[in-house]
């Protein structure tokens, strides 16, 4: 079991927060409801190895957001963020709960928002190339079953060609799914950004494969299907591309995981979704 990495008194002192009370974890952080000197609740994460690896763009799109449709991020040093509280629920809650398609507008909703204020070139952000070299580097090893080495074999030629043709190129959350959309006190709000600059198209293809504990949800067809029906109209991008878009990002998620080991793939337990989203009707033929 992994040891939690807890704020010291330095770090609550200096960002005038005392009381934390460990609320999640992720791989890379801890997660702490603190009480601010204002009375206020907000959220301190706090960075293992003192390294925020892939999430720091993230918090450079907050900023630039400023609390418009996303959480407000209060203070951030090199290895610790504190952001504002949002109660929930999560739109993960709600389709936990069986209100998929509830959570699925409002979710479209909270990325129309965030694209109505567009961020500046300046903000120094990674780019979609960057972004999906693991995946267009994966290589099975002799443990993958073979239909699934010929998904990841589809899935990186579609990486490819829509790297090769993004149109619309924007700022992006780059981690917008169901969990990481909450209720607070300006209504839902995003969080826990990434932070990439490639097509905007990408901007969903995260939520496809969310949320964590609805497997059966997420894997049914007629939802991918509606889905694609239901955000390529009201984020008004292509079709064919949101389904090509969301079947890459599941591929890298595979890739990811990967990562840590040796670099190839093997089992793993997203494939048989890679499958569906690649057999998705309508989706970019390649």
């Amino acid at each position: 079991m992994k040891r939690t990495f807890a704020p010291d008194d330095a770090l609550l002192s200096s960002f005038r927060v005392s009381a934390p009370d460990l609320v999640a974890e992720t791989p890379i952080a801890s997660v702490w409801k603190v009480e601010r000197d204002n009375g206020q609740h907000a959220a301190l994460k706090l960075y293992r190895q003192g390294s925020m690896k892939n999430e720091a763009p993230g918090y450079a799109m907050l900023n630039a957001w400023g609390g418009e449709s996303a959480a407000r991020l209060i203070e951030k040093n090199s290895f610790a963020a504190l952001i504002e509280w949002l109660d929930g629920p999560s739109l993960g809650d709600f389709v936990r709960e069986g209100k998929d398609k509830g959570a699925s507008i409002l979710l479209v909703r909270v990325a129309c928002r965030l694209h109505e204020q567009p961020v500046s070139d300046r903000v120094k952000l990674p780019s979609m190339e960057d972004w999906f070299q693991p995946l267009l580097a994966a290589k099975p090893n002799p443990e993958c079953p073979s239909d699934a080495a010929a998904n990841l074999a589809r899935a990186q030629a579609l990486t490819k060609a829509l790297l090769d043709t993004q149109d619309d190129v924007v700022a992006l959350h780059g981690d917008l799914h169901h969990d990481n959309i909450r209720l607070g006190l300006r209504g839902f709000c995003a969080f826990d950004a990434k932070g990439v600059r490639g097509e905007r198209t990408y901007e969903l293809a995260n939520a496809f494969r969310n949320p964590k504990g609805a497997s059966e949800t997420v894997r049914d067809p007629a939802r991918i299907t509606y889905l694609a029906d239901q955000w390529s109209s009201i984020f008004d991008v292509d079709r064919a591309r949101l389904l090509g878009w969301a079947a890459a990002k599941c591929a890298l998620s595979i890739a990811w995981r990967a990562s840590g080991e040796d670099g190839l793939i093997g089992t793993d337990d997203e494939f048989d979704l890679l499958g569906s989203l690649l057999n998705a009707p309508g989706i970019l033929a390649v």
